[in-house]
């Protein structure tokens, strides 16, 4: 089991490219990896990594040893995980990857279900506004869009997801409402920086009969997290398109509307991402299938919807 532990620093340590991303995962101190690499170079009489201050890579027997112990190492982990749920009762840890306001939204009231019906659970879920490496950061799952398919990755798609134009009543008044998507250049627009290539979302809007049309946007402010558009639009800043996970609470009580309602964009949709195992823990097999349930059984696809 010792030699398990430091195995597992390292190749945490070697995805991951450095001690203290490894130390996140473990739940340990930076120095506790680098105190068990060391050791593990001292068993093995080889160097496993140049280091210095700013980065952490692998050297030449380092690359050659992780070709020898990723595979057995990943192997013996999904063991100890199956073999920790007793027979036929899902148990263990499930670390689930979601982002802020749409975990807090949606998926925390699924959680009560899911706890009775599985009580050996303990869920650990990461409230995080990235894209994370599911297998490469050791999630049970994921929830959400945008997550690159790399190999060893599913998604399963959840529902469907549009982005609606909208503002606040108090923000409208006094002013014209638009009747086509060149009228927005004359209004303050409030823009999305994306978090994963840092440039501005484009404002692209889809017409119901199939007309599409690219919008010059006078640019007020820019968020990198649609939540704080949507409260940003709440408080009359602008207007903006919204996604409809977001801007669904708020279209239902009235602090915003919507302006254009026949435009939308489409935004690809809401996946759940699970590593691709011929044996997967239980614990993620139950929650795949009870999220998918609960969000055909609450409808989300159609408040999801732009129409």
């Amino acid at each position: 089991m010792d030699a398990l532990h430091l195995i597992e620093s390292f190749v945490l340590s070697a995805r991951a490219g450095s001690f203290s991303a490894a130390a996140r995962r473990l739940g340990i101190t930076p120095a506790a990896v680098s105190k068990n690499v060391a050791r593990l170079e001292a068993q093995l009489g080889l160097r496993l990594f140049h280091r210095s201050t700013r980065s952490l890579t692998l050297t030449a027997g380092g690359e050659r040893f992780l070709l020898d112990v990723d595979g057995p190492f990943a192997a013996l982990t999904d063991a100890f995980s199956r073999a920790a749920e007793r027979e036929g009762a899902p148990s263990g840890t499930l670390k689930v990857s979601m982002a802020h306001s749409f975990g807090r939204q949606y998926l925390l009231p699924m959680l009560g279900d899911f706890q009775a019906r599985y009580p050996d659970i303990v869920p650990d879920w990461r409230f995080d506004n990235r894209s994370v490496d599911v297998v490469g950061e050791g999630f049970d799952a994921a929830i959400g869009g945008g997550i690159e398919l790399t190999q060893g990755v599913i998604a399963r798609r959840l529902a469907p997801t549009y982005a609606v134009m909208c503002a606040s009543a108090t923000y409208m008044a006094g002013r014209e409402m638009p009747q086509h998507p060149s009228d927005l250049a004359s209004l303050d627009a409030i823009m999305r920086r994306s978090g994963v290539s840092g440039r501005l979302r484009a404002w692209n809007l889809c017409h119901a009969t199939g007309e599409r049309v690219n919008v010059e946007a006078r640019t007020r402010m820019i968020f990198d997290d649609p939540e704080a558009m949507a409260h940003a639009v709440a408080l009359g800043y602008g207007v903006a398109l919204l996604p409809m996970p977001h801007a669904a609470p708020l279209l239902a009580n009235g602090h915003i509307v919507r302006i254009l309602p026949d435009w939308f964009d489409e935004y690809g949709g809401v996946f759940i991402y699970y590593p691709n195992k011929k044996q997967l823990p239980l614990r993620t097999r139950v929650f795949v299938d009870h999220v998918a349930q609960a969000f055909e059984q609450q409808r989300l696809a159609a408040r999801f919807d732009w129409r």
